[in-house]
């Protein structure tokens, strides 16, 4: 196997192993502490522009399928963990991750000290860096350096539809029973503004009655309004949740007029349509065993969570208040606006992969829909 270095933009290297794809990435620097998901973590399009370095050290044990992909491709620029399996161990496997990265172009390094790595991004935070054989540290140093930074890039824009389209389909899992019954008749038609949405989300808004229409991020208010929805979803997606172009202006048309349910990025552009600001956080939250507790029923969740932004509590002024607090630092987790049905969360309640502690609030989403007929 052939070597590789990672070097981070503060002149820290680490030697390793080369797999996946050749060639070099690029791209912030981050750590996912889930156990499992490693599939489901690479197709999620919140990683544009970012390399994941999984802190669980065994990778790749059970193979990749087509049924647990969150999007049609990763779109993590770069994978980095301590060891990969050659051969995968399952019988829904189709493939070995090696393989599998290789197939899309997604450059991977193996064999680093992945706890040294996580321990030096919480102490000195997330940051650019660059995954390369055959270069110098010094020079990818350089480098990384020279890459521009998360703050100010509308990721979300690059991600998302460019045409609108109706979804139909349901649970991930083809190989249960239950997820092969027919999905129900539709209650409630929900559009979804796509900044970059994970296909959990619009399972689980099927399987619970509703047709769902994606529609690019940029939509204006008007346009969506006149597809005479019962709620609007506002989904996750990658970057700078204050660079979204259009993206306040129009969730602040839609409040009022239609129930309104925003997840992660969703939720933080919820919270700018109200006058609210956000700010990066150090090193983020990305994993599936995040404690978060409801405010009004004292009641902690065990959520999945994949963002470096967070809403910035002192903003938020009169018209929203804090519905959920993140327990390790005390960020806001969940918002609810108070002079229009709509609320948000930081996290993950579709959960895929991780917990299923937090999906009630879909049906919440939905008792607001049938509040407002």
């Amino acid at each position: 196997m052939k070597g590789a270095v990672l070097a981070l933009a503060d002149g820290t290297a680490f030697d390793g192993t080369s797999f996946g794809a050749t060639g070099e990435a690029t791209g912030e620097v981050v750590f996912n502490t889930s156990m499992t998901g490693y599939q489901e973590i690479l197709t999620d399009p919140s990683y544009v522009g970012q390399m994941v370095c999984m802190t669980y050290p065994e990778q790749g044990n059970y193979g990749v399928n087509g049924a647990d992909q969150e999007s049609a491709r990763p779109h993590a620029t770069g994978f980095i963990v301590r060891h990969w399996a050659d051969e995968p161990s399952s019988w829904r496997a189709e493939r070995g991750l090696d393989a599998y990265l290789k197939a899309h172009g997604i450059v991977g390094i193996s064999g680093i000290d992945t706890r040294r790595l996580t321990r030096h991004l919480r102490t000195a935070g997330a940051q650019m860096g660059v995954v390369a054989s055959g270069v110098s540290a010094k020079a990818l140093v350089e480098r990384a350096r020279a890459l521009p930074g998360m703050e100010g890039q509308d990721l979300a824009a690059v991600i998302s539809t460019r045409t609108r389209y109706v979804w139909n389909e349901r649970g991930a899992d083809a190989y249960s029973d239950i997820e092969r019954s027919p999905l129900p008749e539709p209650r409630f038609h929900v559009v979804a503004y796509d900044w970059g949405l994970k296909r959990a989300m619009l399972r689980l808004l099927a399987e619970m009655g509703c047709k769902v229409t994606v529609v690019p991020g940029a939509t204006p208010a008007d346009e969506t309004l006149a597809l005479e929805p019962d709620g609007v979803f506002l989904t996750n997606g990658p970057g700078d949740p204050a660079a979204v172009k259009g993206g306040r202006e129009a969730v602040a048309g839609l409040l009022g007029r239609v129930p309104v349910f925003g997840i992660c990025l969703g939720h933080q552009i919820l919270a700018l349509a109200v006058g609210a600001t956000t700010y990066k956080l150090k090193f983020g939250h990305r994993g599936a065993n995040q404690p978060v507790k409801d405010l009004a029923t004292g009641k902690v969740d065990i959520t999945c969570q994949n963002h470096g932004f967070a809403v910035d509590e002192r903003s938020l002024g009169k018209r929203a208040r804090v519905t959920h607090q993140n327990l390790n630092d005390g960020t806001v987790e969940g918002i609810e606006i108070l002079d229009a049905p709509a609320l948000g969360v930081q996290y993950h309640p579709e959960s895929s992969p991780g917990p299923h502690d937090a999906r009630q609030l879909f049906g919440r989403f939905a008792r607001m829909m049938e509040q407002r007929r």
